[in-house]
């Protein structure tokens, strides 16, 4: 069975693979080879081994997401991709900054950030959801540009409600008005095929523990080779003033930020081929066998509900989220777990995201498809649900 190929525990229902993924054993097995190579000889490995590890996981890693291995650096999270990028970038009073109503809160609050510090203006497109086509989202971004857009932050699948934006054609009409993009891509590696070159946006940022299932802390910024100089990472270190010549300025600097364990990025190309390996038809079979699943369990969720579904099958990827009925108040969060996320794992021990979106009086339930969740475990879910609605978590029925 797939599910033996990770440590999940079996008394769990395990769908939330989005938030921060689940590393294979084999990967975690290959993780511990490279540590433990680190620990006979530290020395040795990082100042003679890590180097050439580090640049081979690279290129495997560009030929995955469709991009020249130069144009790539490893960071930890693309949370720290975001800040790298912003904080980079010059800023001045009446600049815009455009993003949307469903950007992830932590690049949201790095875009606040430094819109505080130079005095320039956040612009957020409002995007619908529930929505009926992607031309929609589009359209709210492309009227929001002014000759003040310096940058537009966007997400490429988005955390709250799982939408698949067009970031192609979202990055080619901002391009033809002059505007950067710098794409917040969490979740894409492993979920959609990626091209990086060919979306030709000034910057992504993505994470390989999520859906590549690499282990926690390996993620990647591309930076487009004409903006490469100005992006500097958020720890200055001895790449800063290195002689070196024989390597960019960009990759001296972001390959070299401190002492850390570099084993998560160098399991990259590990994740990569064994996730290839487990269906005969590779990663695109994989891909699609996750999209069917979600879909089919937001379905058997819709359905028990007795809600309609939220967006069109091709704008969902491997997770998938229906807004449940609104609450009568707002939903308060017991140390930051809304009660009915709680109530489901305290009762019926499943683990999913219940996330108050837009605002605190509604919630979406989303729900994540990885090769070891089953059909049976939404049908589960759904049931849980029914009960958990009918007794009033969640909703100003149980609140005091």
């Amino acid at each position: 069975m797939i599910n033996q190929y990770w440590l999940l525990d079996r008394n769990i229902t395990f769908l939330n693979h989005g938030s921060f993924g689940a590393c294979p054993i084999p990967v975690l097995e290959a993780q511990t080879i490279f540590r433990e190579q680190l620990e006979r000889e530290p020395l040795r490995f990082l100042l003679r081994e890590f180097e050439p590890l580090l640049d081979n996981a690279r290129n495997q890693l560009a030929a995955f997401i469709g991009a020249a291995d130069e144009d790539l650096a490893f960071v930890p999270n693309a949370t720290t991709g975001v800040n790298a990028v912003l904080r980079s970038l010059c800023f001045s009073p009446g600049d815009e900054l455009l993003t949307t109503n469903q950007e992830y809160n932590a690049c949201r609050n790095t875009l606040n950030f430094v819109a505080e510090r130079t005095g320039a203006k956040v612009i957020v497109a409002e995007v619908p959801f529930p929505i009926e086509s992607s031309d929609q989202i589009i359209e709210a971004i492309i009227k929001c540009v002014s000759p003040q857009t310096k940058l537009a932050l966007l997400d490429h699948v988005v955390s709250q409600t799982g939408l698949i934006f067009p970031i192609k054609q979202l990055v080619g009409e901002l391009a033809n008005r002059g505007v950067d993009v710098l794409v917040d891509g969490a979740h894409a590696p492993g979920m959609v095929a990626l091209n990086l070159d060919e979306i030709g946006a000034a910057y992504y940022t993505g994470n390989c523990h999520k859906w590549l299932c690499a282990p926690k802390g390996a993620g990647f910024l591309y930076v487009r080779r004409d903006k490469q100089d100005a992006i500097r990472p958020t720890t200055i270190s001895h790449g800063a003033n290195s002689p070196r010549a024989d390597k960019s300025r960009f990759q001296l600097e972001f390959d070299w930020m401190g002492t850390v364990d570099p084993s998560p990025y160098l399991c990259v190309p590990v994740a990569i081929d064994f996730m290839g390996s487990l269906l005969s038809g590779g990663w695109p079979e994989l891909r699609a066998k996750n999209h069917a699943l979600a879909l089919a369990g937001r379905k058997i969720l819709a359905d028990k509900l007795d809600l309609p579904l939220p967006c069109p099958d091709e704008m969902v990827g491997s997770m998938a989220v229906v807004p449940l009925a609104d609450s009568q108040s707002d939903v308060v969060a017991q140390g930051g777990i809304p009660p009915l996320q709680e109530a489901l794992w305290e009762t019926f021990k499943i683990e999913v995201p219940v996330i108050p979106w837009p605002d605190a009086s509604k919630q979406l339930v989303r729900i994540s498809a990885q090769l070891y969740n089953t059909l049976p475990q939404y049908q589960y879910l759904a049931k849980a649900l029914v009960e958990l609605t009918r007794i009033g978590v969640g909703s100003s029925r149980n609140e005091t």
